[in-house]
């Protein structure tokens, strides 16, 4: 997993949210199921104004795919939502929904 300017997390936040975002840390987070690592990186924190969702933060990642691309992750803080492990919990859970 290579490193990716922040403010590319900031702008995937908002395009895909809408609102401004302003960067308030990052988060180790390390995820096993069943004994094995189904994702391990860093997830940055954001607090978010003027979201049409109504929500206050966001949590946003990106790792490389083959073939060069760049997957960016951009979840809301709400509902089941209540902090960025569960963020990055439900993005497996969707990836894996297909």
């Amino acid at each position: 997993m290579s490193d990716v300017d922040p403010k590319e997390l900031k702008q995937a936040v908002e395009s895909q949210h809408g609102g401004t975002a302003s960067f308030v840390q990052v988060v180790p987070i390390h995820e096993e199921h069943e004994g094995k690592t189904v994702w391990d990186g860093i997830v940055s924190v954001f607090d978010l104004k003027d979201s049409p969702s109504g929500a206050t933060q966001a949590y946003a990642w990106s790792y490389d795919r083959p073939g060069g691309k760049r997957r960016f992750f951009a979840v809301l803080h709400m509902g089941p939502i209540t902090g960025p492990r569960e963020a990055v919990r439900a993005a497996i859970v969707a990836e894996a929904r297909g």
